[in-house]
Protein backbone atom coordinates (compact mmCIF):
# COMPACT_ATOMS: atom_id res chain seq x y z
CA UNK A 1 0.00 0.00 0.00
CA UNK A 2 1.33 3.13 -1.32
CA UNK A 3 1.89 5.43 2.10
CA UNK A 4 2.65 8.84 3.13
CA UNK A 5 4.21 9.24 6.61
CA UNK A 6 4.44 12.74 8.29
CA UNK A 7 6.92 13.41 10.77
CA UNK A 8 5.82 16.53 12.91
CA UNK A 9 8.03 16.38 15.81
CA UNK A 10 8.54 20.55 15.14
CA UNK A 11 5.42 20.89 14.66
CA UNK A 12 3.44 21.67 10.72
CA UNK A 13 3.42 25.05 9.01
CA UNK A 14 1.28 24.78 5.56
CA UNK A 15 5.45 26.08 3.58
CA UNK A 16 6.90 23.38 5.59
CA UNK A 17 4.05 20.64 3.69
CA UNK A 18 4.74 21.78 0.88
CA UNK A 19 7.94 21.76 0.86
CA UNK A 20 8.38 18.51 2.52
CA UNK A 21 6.03 16.88 -0.61
CA UNK A 22 7.80 18.54 -3.11
CA UNK A 23 10.81 16.74 -1.90
CA UNK A 24 8.97 13.40 -2.90
CA UNK A 25 8.55 14.13 -6.67
CA UNK A 26 10.60 13.45 -9.44
CA UNK A 27 13.30 16.20 -11.07
CA UNK A 28 11.66 15.99 -14.31
CA UNK A 29 7.67 16.44 -11.67
CA UNK A 30 9.37 18.80 -9.94
CA UNK A 31 9.73 21.19 -13.08
CA UNK A 32 6.56 20.97 -13.49
CA UNK A 33 4.86 21.63 -10.42
CA UNK A 34 6.74 24.93 -10.50
CA UNK A 35 5.50 25.58 -13.96
CA UNK A 36 1.77 24.66 -12.51
CA UNK A 37 1.97 26.40 -9.61
CA UNK A 38 3.40 29.49 -10.92
CA UNK A 39 0.51 29.79 -13.54
CA UNK A 40 -2.37 29.35 -11.59
CA UNK A 41 -3.94 32.83 -12.56
CA UNK A 42 -2.87 35.16 -9.69
CA UNK A 43 -1.06 38.03 -10.65
CA UNK A 44 2.65 39.31 -9.51
CA UNK A 45 2.69 35.46 -7.62
CA UNK A 46 6.17 33.73 -7.58
CA UNK A 47 7.13 30.56 -6.28
CA UNK A 48 9.99 29.22 -5.90
CA UNK A 49 12.60 26.43 -4.44
CA UNK A 50 15.64 27.23 -2.27
CA UNK A 51 17.71 23.86 -1.07
CA UNK A 52 19.27 24.82 2.43
CA UNK A 53 21.20 22.67 4.74
CA UNK A 54 20.75 23.20 8.58
CA UNK A 55 22.66 21.02 11.09
CA UNK A 56 24.16 18.74 8.20
CA UNK A 57 20.73 18.13 7.04
CA UNK A 58 19.70 19.15 3.41
CA UNK A 59 15.82 20.12 2.84
CA UNK A 60 13.63 22.25 0.94
CA UNK A 61 12.45 25.98 1.80
CA UNK A 62 9.34 27.57 -0.21
CA UNK A 63 9.19 31.04 -1.44
CA UNK A 64 6.37 32.97 -1.94
CA UNK A 65 7.15 36.41 -3.55
CA UNK A 66 3.89 39.00 -3.92
CA UNK A 67 4.68 42.25 -5.82
CA UNK A 68 8.45 40.98 -5.68
CA UNK A 69 8.12 41.03 -1.71
CA UNK A 70 8.82 37.37 0.52
CA UNK A 71 5.72 36.80 2.82
CA UNK A 72 5.37 33.95 5.32
CA UNK A 73 2.67 32.02 7.01
CA UNK A 74 1.94 34.69 9.36
CA UNK A 75 2.90 35.03 12.76
CA UNK A 76 4.15 31.57 12.79
CA UNK A 77 7.97 31.15 15.32
CA UNK A 78 8.50 28.80 11.75
CA UNK A 79 9.37 31.90 10.07
CA UNK A 80 11.27 34.62 12.92
CA UNK A 81 10.15 37.43 10.24
CA UNK A 82 8.68 40.80 11.01
CA UNK A 83 5.77 41.73 8.76
CA UNK A 84 5.90 45.47 7.56
CA UNK A 85 3.48 44.74 4.90
CA UNK A 86 -0.49 45.56 5.81
CA UNK A 87 -2.49 42.12 6.83
CA UNK A 88 -5.58 41.42 4.64
CA UNK A 89 -8.98 40.41 5.52
CA UNK A 90 -10.66 37.65 3.92
CA UNK A 91 -14.13 35.95 4.38
CA UNK A 92 -14.76 32.72 3.17
CA UNK A 93 -16.43 33.59 0.28
CA UNK A 94 -14.08 35.74 -1.16
CA UNK A 95 -11.10 33.04 -1.01
CA UNK A 96 -13.73 30.45 -2.33
CA UNK A 97 -13.56 32.29 -5.70
CA UNK A 98 -10.52 32.84 -5.95
CA UNK A 99 -9.66 29.33 -5.38
CA UNK A 100 -12.22 28.77 -8.07
CA UNK A 101 -10.75 30.82 -10.87
CA UNK A 102 -6.89 28.89 -10.20
CA UNK A 103 -5.91 26.86 -12.65
CA UNK A 104 -6.43 23.52 -10.83
CA UNK A 105 -8.34 20.33 -11.20
CA UNK A 106 -12.02 20.08 -9.43
CA UNK A 107 -10.52 17.66 -6.90
CA UNK A 108 -7.45 20.34 -5.50
CA UNK A 109 -10.21 23.26 -5.66
CA UNK A 110 -12.61 21.20 -3.42
CA UNK A 111 -9.66 19.62 -1.12
CA UNK A 112 -8.50 23.55 -0.66
CA UNK A 113 -12.08 24.67 0.01
CA UNK A 114 -12.40 22.16 2.56
CA UNK A 115 -9.57 23.25 4.51
CA UNK A 116 -10.32 26.52 4.94
CA UNK A 117 -13.75 25.31 5.62
CA UNK A 118 -11.92 23.51 8.83
CA UNK A 119 -10.29 26.84 9.31
CA UNK A 120 -13.62 28.68 9.47
CA UNK A 121 -15.60 26.30 11.90
CA UNK A 122 -12.42 26.64 14.23
CA UNK A 123 -12.59 30.41 13.77
CA UNK A 124 -16.59 30.55 14.27
CA UNK A 125 -16.19 28.19 17.61
CA UNK A 126 -13.53 30.73 18.79
CA UNK A 127 -15.28 33.78 18.35
CA UNK A 128 -19.02 32.88 18.90
CA UNK A 129 -19.71 33.93 15.68
CA UNK A 130 -21.45 32.43 12.48
CA UNK A 131 -19.12 30.98 9.55
CA UNK A 132 -20.70 33.42 7.31
CA UNK A 133 -19.45 36.36 9.69
CA UNK A 134 -15.78 35.10 9.96
CA UNK A 135 -12.76 37.15 8.30
CA UNK A 136 -9.62 35.58 7.93
CA UNK A 137 -6.36 37.56 9.00
CA UNK A 138 -3.07 35.76 8.37
CA UNK A 139 -4.52 32.51 6.59
CA UNK A 140 -6.58 34.89 4.48
CA UNK A 141 -3.20 36.11 2.90
CA UNK A 142 -2.29 35.11 -0.47
CA UNK A 143 0.70 33.05 0.55
CA UNK A 144 -1.60 31.38 2.53
CA UNK A 145 -3.69 29.94 -0.01
CA UNK A 146 -0.83 29.34 -2.58
CA UNK A 147 0.34 26.64 0.22
CA UNK A 148 -3.11 25.58 0.75
CA UNK A 149 -3.74 25.02 -3.25
CA UNK A 150 0.23 23.72 -3.38
CA UNK A 151 0.02 20.87 -0.80
CA UNK A 152 -3.72 19.70 -2.49
CA UNK A 153 -1.52 19.47 -5.66
CA UNK A 154 0.98 17.95 -4.17
CA UNK A 155 -1.25 15.20 -2.68
CA UNK A 156 -3.08 14.62 -5.88
CA UNK A 157 0.50 13.81 -7.97
CA UNK A 158 1.78 11.90 -5.05
CA UNK A 159 -1.55 9.98 -4.89
CA UNK A 160 -0.85 8.05 -1.67
CA UNK A 161 -3.35 5.38 -0.55
CA UNK A 162 -3.32 6.57 3.03
CA UNK A 163 -1.60 9.50 5.01
CA UNK A 164 -0.62 8.87 8.25
CA UNK A 165 0.61 11.40 10.50
CA UNK A 166 2.89 11.41 13.90
CA UNK A 167 1.46 13.31 17.49
CA UNK A 168 2.14 16.87 16.25
CA UNK A 169 4.45 19.25 18.62
CA UNK A 170 2.33 22.02 19.17
CA UNK A 171 5.18 24.61 21.06
CA UNK A 172 4.32 26.82 23.96
CA UNK A 173 4.52 29.96 25.21
CA UNK A 174 2.84 33.11 23.35
CA UNK A 175 2.18 34.44 19.52
CA UNK A 176 1.51 38.01 18.06
CA UNK A 177 -1.20 38.02 15.59
CA UNK A 178 -4.18 40.15 14.08
CA UNK A 179 -6.02 39.44 17.72
CA UNK A 180 -3.25 40.21 19.76
CA UNK A 181 -1.10 38.56 22.21
CA UNK A 182 -2.54 34.56 22.86
CA UNK A 183 -1.44 31.82 24.15
CA UNK A 184 0.35 28.93 22.03
CA UNK A 185 -1.97 27.21 20.41
CA UNK A 186 -4.55 29.63 19.45
CA UNK A 187 -8.26 29.25 20.25
CA UNK A 188 -8.86 28.72 16.13
CA UNK A 189 -5.72 25.93 16.01
CA UNK A 190 -7.19 24.31 19.44
CA UNK A 191 -9.79 23.83 17.77
CA UNK A 192 -8.73 22.49 14.59
CA UNK A 193 -6.60 19.86 16.72
CA UNK A 194 -9.39 18.58 18.46
CA UNK A 195 -8.99 14.84 19.00
CA UNK A 196 -5.90 15.07 17.17
CA UNK A 197 -3.01 13.84 19.18
CA UNK A 198 -0.31 16.21 20.11
CA UNK A 199 2.24 17.23 22.63
CA UNK A 200 4.39 19.88 23.82
CA UNK A 201 8.06 20.55 24.74
CA UNK A 202 10.75 22.92 25.33
CA UNK A 203 10.73 24.43 22.46
CA UNK A 204 9.58 28.23 22.48
CA UNK A 205 6.73 29.45 19.70
CA UNK A 206 4.00 28.66 17.66
CA UNK A 207 5.20 24.62 15.73
CA UNK A 208 1.81 24.08 14.38
CA UNK A 209 -0.09 27.03 12.61
CA UNK A 210 -3.63 27.32 11.17
CA UNK A 211 -3.06 26.63 7.87
CA UNK A 212 -0.79 23.30 8.81
CA UNK A 213 -3.23 22.31 11.35
CA UNK A 214 -5.96 22.07 9.17
CA UNK A 215 -4.10 20.46 6.00
CA UNK A 216 -3.40 17.54 8.38
CA UNK A 217 -6.53 17.53 9.92
CA UNK A 218 -8.04 16.99 6.24
CA UNK A 219 -5.98 14.75 4.81
CA UNK A 220 -4.14 12.34 7.56
CA UNK A 221 -5.91 8.91 7.96
CA UNK A 222 -4.67 8.09 11.24
CA UNK A 223 -2.32 9.50 13.80
CA UNK A 224 0.75 7.29 15.34
CA UNK A 225 4.11 5.85 14.84
CA UNK A 226 5.40 5.33 11.66
CA UNK A 227 3.91 2.25 10.39
CA UNK A 228 5.88 -1.05 8.81
CA UNK A 229 7.04 0.34 5.01
CA UNK A 230 9.59 0.27 2.90
CA UNK A 231 10.87 3.70 2.12
CA UNK A 232 11.56 4.85 -1.23
CA UNK A 233 11.68 8.81 -0.38
CA UNK A 234 12.28 11.21 2.08
CA UNK A 235 11.45 14.69 1.71
CA UNK A 236 12.67 17.66 4.26
CA UNK A 237 10.77 20.66 4.42
CA UNK A 238 12.55 23.26 6.26
CA UNK A 239 11.77 26.28 8.21
CA UNK A 240 13.06 29.36 9.24
CA UNK A 241 13.03 29.29 13.03
CA UNK A 242 16.35 29.09 14.03
CA UNK A 243 16.87 26.50 17.05
CA UNK A 244 19.30 23.79 17.80
CA UNK A 245 17.64 20.51 16.17
CA UNK A 246 16.77 20.70 12.83
CA UNK A 247 13.78 22.40 12.20
CA UNK A 248 11.40 20.52 9.52
CA UNK A 249 8.74 18.47 8.56
CA UNK A 250 9.93 15.10 7.25
CA UNK A 251 7.92 13.45 4.65
CA UNK A 252 8.16 9.43 4.32
CA UNK A 253 7.08 7.79 1.19
CA UNK A 254 6.92 4.11 0.77
CA UNK A 255 5.35 1.00 0.60
CA UNK A 256 3.16 -0.27 3.94
CA UNK A 257 3.13 -4.38 4.44
CA UNK A 258 -0.70 -3.77 3.59
CA UNK A 259 -0.95 -6.54 6.35
CA UNK A 260 -0.02 -4.99 9.27
CA UNK A 261 -1.69 -2.96 11.04
CA UNK A 262 0.20 -1.00 14.10
CA UNK A 263 -2.04 1.54 14.89
CA UNK A 264 -1.92 2.94 18.44
CA UNK A 265 -5.12 1.80 20.29
CA UNK A 266 -6.00 2.25 23.45
CA UNK A 267 -7.76 0.23 26.25
CA UNK A 268 -9.76 1.39 28.97
CA UNK A 269 -10.27 -0.70 31.95
CA UNK A 270 -12.27 -0.66 35.33
CA UNK A 271 -12.94 -3.00 38.24
CA UNK A 272 -16.64 -3.72 39.29
CA UNK A 273 -18.26 -5.61 42.18
CA UNK A 274 -21.22 -3.54 42.64
CA UNK A 275 -23.18 -3.80 39.18
CA UNK A 276 -26.02 -5.94 38.29
CA UNK A 277 -25.34 -8.62 35.08
CA UNK A 278 -27.82 -6.76 33.47
CA UNK A 279 -26.56 -3.23 33.30
CA UNK A 280 -22.80 -5.03 32.93
CA UNK A 281 -24.01 -6.95 29.90
CA UNK A 282 -26.31 -3.74 28.56
CA UNK A 283 -22.89 -1.06 29.09
CA UNK A 284 -20.88 -4.20 26.91
CA UNK A 285 -23.71 -4.34 24.43
CA UNK A 286 -24.11 -0.12 24.22
CA UNK A 287 -20.20 0.08 23.72
CA UNK A 288 -19.91 -2.12 20.56
CA UNK A 289 -22.76 -0.25 19.11
CA UNK A 290 -21.21 2.67 18.97
CA UNK A 291 -18.17 1.65 17.83
CA UNK A 292 -15.39 -0.10 20.37
CA UNK A 293 -13.61 -2.40 18.94
CA UNK A 294 -13.87 -5.21 21.43
CA UNK A 295 -15.50 -5.28 24.88
CA UNK A 296 -15.15 -8.13 27.28
CA UNK A 297 -15.39 -8.78 30.98
CA UNK A 298 -12.98 -11.23 33.30
CA UNK A 299 -13.62 -12.17 36.80
CA UNK A 300 -11.49 -11.00 39.46
CA UNK A 301 -11.08 -11.06 43.02
CA UNK A 302 -11.19 -7.48 44.48
CA UNK A 303 -10.85 -6.10 47.85
CA UNK A 304 -12.53 -7.22 50.92
CA UNK A 305 -12.19 -10.52 49.34
CA UNK A 306 -15.01 -9.70 47.25
CA UNK A 307 -15.89 -10.99 43.68
CA UNK A 308 -15.74 -8.95 40.77
CA UNK A 309 -14.77 -8.18 37.30
CA UNK A 310 -12.74 -6.59 35.34
CA UNK A 311 -14.11 -4.31 32.49
CA UNK A 312 -12.27 -3.79 29.52
CA UNK A 313 -13.25 -1.72 26.53
CA UNK A 314 -10.72 -1.71 23.43
CA UNK A 315 -11.18 1.04 20.94
CA UNK A 316 -9.60 3.49 18.54
CA UNK A 317 -7.34 5.61 20.39
CA UNK A 318 -8.76 9.06 19.57
CA UNK A 319 -12.43 7.48 20.48
CA UNK A 320 -10.88 7.29 23.93
CA UNK A 321 -12.38 10.27 25.83
CA UNK A 322 -15.41 9.43 23.99
CA UNK A 323 -15.55 5.46 25.28
CA UNK A 324 -14.29 6.62 28.85
CA UNK A 325 -16.81 8.65 28.97
CA UNK A 326 -19.92 5.70 28.17
CA UNK A 327 -18.00 3.39 31.21
CA UNK A 328 -17.97 6.60 33.90
CA UNK A 329 -21.65 6.63 32.79
CA UNK A 330 -23.65 3.50 32.62
CA UNK A 331 -21.30 1.33 34.95
CA UNK A 332 -20.78 1.84 38.62
CA UNK A 333 -17.00 2.65 38.63
CA UNK A 334 -15.75 6.26 39.82
CA UNK A 335 -12.49 5.87 37.40
CA UNK A 336 -11.08 4.24 34.24
CA UNK A 337 -7.92 3.49 33.32
CA UNK A 338 -6.56 4.09 29.99
CA UNK A 339 -3.20 2.03 28.54
CA UNK A 340 -2.11 2.42 24.78
CA UNK A 341 -1.60 -0.43 22.75
CA UNK A 342 -0.25 -1.24 19.01
CA UNK A 343 -1.87 -4.24 17.15
CA UNK A 344 -0.62 -6.35 14.89
CA UNK A 345 -3.61 -7.78 12.64
CA UNK A 346 -3.91 -9.83 9.26
CA UNK A 347 -5.32 -7.72 6.25
CA UNK A 348 -8.94 -8.59 6.27
CA UNK A 349 -11.56 -9.41 3.08
CA UNK A 350 -14.60 -11.20 2.76
CA UNK A 351 -15.76 -13.12 -0.35
CA UNK A 352 -18.67 -15.12 -1.57
CA UNK A 353 -17.93 -18.90 -2.45
CA UNK A 354 -20.46 -21.29 -4.03
CA UNK A 355 -20.71 -24.84 -1.99
CA UNK A 356 -23.82 -27.73 -1.77
CA UNK A 357 -25.44 -25.81 0.54
CA UNK A 358 -26.03 -22.20 -1.63
CA UNK A 359 -23.77 -18.90 -1.26
CA UNK A 360 -22.02 -18.52 1.95
CA UNK A 361 -19.49 -16.11 3.06
CA UNK A 362 -15.61 -16.58 3.38
CA UNK A 363 -13.52 -14.46 5.72
CA UNK A 364 -9.94 -14.06 5.03
CA UNK A 365 -7.05 -13.17 6.68
CA UNK A 366 -3.35 -12.61 5.09
CA UNK A 367 0.23 -11.17 6.08
CA UNK A 368 2.90 -11.87 8.03
CA UNK A 369 3.35 -14.75 5.63
CA UNK A 370 0.09 -16.12 7.32
CA UNK A 371 -3.18 -17.07 5.65
CA UNK A 372 -6.25 -18.24 6.94
CA UNK A 373 -9.67 -18.57 5.78
CA UNK A 374 -13.14 -19.61 7.49
CA UNK A 375 -16.39 -19.67 6.82
CA UNK A 376 -18.94 -16.65 8.48
CA UNK A 377 -20.43 -18.11 11.43
CA UNK A 378 -24.11 -17.16 10.89
CA UNK A 379 -23.71 -18.48 7.49
CA UNK A 380 -23.03 -22.07 9.00
CA UNK A 381 -25.74 -21.87 12.01
CA UNK A 382 -28.16 -20.80 9.35
CA UNK A 383 -27.78 -23.77 7.25
CA UNK A 384 -27.52 -26.32 10.43
CA UNK A 385 -30.65 -24.77 11.38
CA UNK A 386 -32.20 -25.17 8.15
CA UNK A 387 -31.08 -29.42 7.21
CA UNK A 388 -31.23 -29.88 11.23
CA UNK A 389 -27.54 -30.57 11.50
CA UNK A 390 -24.53 -30.01 13.77
CA UNK A 391 -22.47 -26.84 13.35
CA UNK A 392 -19.64 -28.99 12.71
CA UNK A 393 -21.04 -31.18 10.50
CA UNK A 394 -22.13 -28.58 7.99
CA UNK A 395 -18.63 -26.74 8.69
CA UNK A 396 -16.46 -29.47 7.93
CA UNK A 397 -18.11 -30.35 4.41
CA UNK A 398 -16.97 -26.94 3.48
CA UNK A 399 -13.95 -27.14 1.68
CA UNK A 400 -12.57 -23.59 1.42
CA UNK A 401 -10.95 -22.88 -1.77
Amino acid sequence: MKTLFLECSMGAAGDMLTAALYELLENNDKKAFLKQINSLGLNNISITVQPIEKNLIKGTKIHVKIYGHEEYEKNSCHTGHNHSQKHSCTNLKTIGNIISKLKVSKKVKDNAVNIYNIIAQAEAKAHCKPVTQIHFHEVGEIDAIIDIVSVCLLVDKISPNEIISSPINIGKGYLHCAHGILSVPAPATSNILYNVPIYTNEYEGELCTPTGAAIIKHFVTSFGQMPIMRIKKIGYGMGTHKIEIPNCVRAFLGESDKDADTTAIAQLQCNLDDITGESLSFAAELLLEKGALDVFYTSIQMKKNRPGVLFTCICEMEKADFFAKLILEHTSTFGVRKTICKRYILNRKTSIQKTTYGNIRIKTGEGFGIKKSKPEFEDIAKIARMKNKTFDGIKKNIKLK
